[in-house]
């Protein structure tokens, strides 16, 4: 999807411009022409030579060039671009571009710009958080900026949490996913509204620890941009993972399994739901308000933990009624007899189909780029070869809606 394509990347000031360099690569290799816009805070993390010789175009960065402007010229620099790509965006520059200011090169170009623009945000957790950012975002958002990540991980002040800038591969498929979607007949969900629900959840056993499981929400999210690419309104549903949200999504963030229930309930209605997260089965009946500590002189007794059963989001959205999607897709981790417990899924949850996949240490599942499956409906079993996450998505999305197209 990028082949021939004109990206023009600007460069800001944030410790994650180094990435960048790694994404211009990325990007030729995908056979992307790119041009760069690097500002005068940018060149402080990355040098121009550097990203001319990955480039192999001219390094933009002064507003008042008589050379730059008579041989290209900002009007011209974003004209000739079938996207523009701000990475990292920092808070600053994100503040700039919500306010139309104009005030070096790159904020010139944007203001001037008629090319789609998607910015990746790299800042610090609290930066992020703050309100002013995040109204902002929501301005920009309002505007068609599109946005990909932050994502959760350690910064570079040394704090953990959500900031970072979105890894290369995710911006690269973030960008190809936006060419897909805008790729002519290429939406046949147009006007289907999705649920999809991703990643683990966390049960709190006192503010510090907490019961969980391994999954990644790699696959949830890839069936969510998947949905996306072929036009229907997507909504994620997501637990605590390290994947960015996708791009052109809407995405709700939860920790527990109520908190995902709950959010699901007001996403609806919809024509389809795809509950790929894997739901913690129990929960702490009592938890703690604060910390359990440990009994003196390295001496303690392990705290009897109560477990009750979670809701069973899948029954749940599986319930006869009016605000029942036309179609409801669940999932089912084995480590054994992975269509056999498949099959028995599918029966008690009274949902349309079941993909049922080995997530057992030896299959590397959870957390891998990989999955096989088997797709579970009432009169037959599908098994997939393996294949990326990614692939499945997409096969299972067109299968989605394929039958979608046949419902009333």
């Amino acid at each position: 999807m990028l082949n021939k394509r004109h990206i023009l990347l600007i460069i800001t000031g944030g410790i994650a411009a180094y990435k960048c360099l790694d994404l211009i690569r990325r990007l030729r290799d995908e056979g992307a022409h790119v041009r760069v816009i690097l500002t005068k805070a940018g060149a402080e993390f990355v040098t121009p030579l550097s990203v001319s010789a990955l480039s192999e175009q001219k390094v933009y960065s002064e507003l008042f060039s008589l050379t730059d402007e008579s041989e290209m010229g900002h009007i011209r620099l974003v004209r000739e671009a079938d996207l523009v790509v701000v990475a990292p965006a920092t808070a600053d520059f994100l503040a700039k571009m919500a306010m139309g200011l104009a005030s070096d090169l790159a904020t010139t170009a944007l203001l001037a710009a008629d090319s789609p623009v998607l910015v990746a945000p790299a800042m610090n957790q609290f930066m992020w958080g703050h309100g002013a950012t995040r109204r902002n975002m929501e301005t920009l958002e309002a505007r068609g900026v599109m946005r990909v990540g932050p994502g959760i991980g350690d910064l570079a002040c040394g704090e953990t949490g959500e900031g970072r800038m979105a890894e290369v591969e995710d911006i690269v498929c973030a960008i190809g996913d936006y060419f897909q979607a805008a790729a002519a007949g290429k939406t046949p969900l147009k006007g289907r509204r999705a649920l999809v629900t991703s990643g683990p959840t966390y049960e709190a056993i006192d503010p510090v620890r907490f019961v969980a499981n391994r999954s990644s929400g790699k696959q949830g999210h890839a069936i969510a941009r998947a949905l996306h690419r072929l036009g229907a309104d997507t909504i994620l549903v997501s637990g605590p993972v390290g994947q960015p949200d996708p791009l052109g999504v809407e995405t709700v963030h939860v920790e527990s399994a109520a908190d995902m229930l709950a959010a699901c309930e007001k996403a609806l209605p919809a024509d389809v739901a795809v509950c790929a997260a894997a739901v913690t089965d129990w929960r702490p009946k009592h938890p703690e308000t604060r910390k359990i500590k440990k009994t003196r002189r390295g001496k303690s007794t392990p705290p009897a933990l109560e477990l009750v059963e979670n809701p069973d989001i899948l029954s749940r959205l599986s319930e006869p009624g009016n605000r029942r999607p036309r179609l409801v897709v669940g999932f089912a981790a084995e480590t054994e007899d992975i269509i056999a417990n498949g099959r028995a899924k599918l029966g008690m949850k009274g949902c349309d189909w079941i993909v049922a996949n080995d997530v057992s240490a030896a299959a590397g599942t959870f957390g891998g780029n990989d999955n096989i499956v088997h797709l579970i409906t009432d009169d037959k079993v599908e098994s997939w070869p393996k294949m990326t996450k990614d692939a499945v998505a997409d096969r299972l999305v067109r299968q989605i809606s394929a039958t979608l197209a046949q419902k009333p």
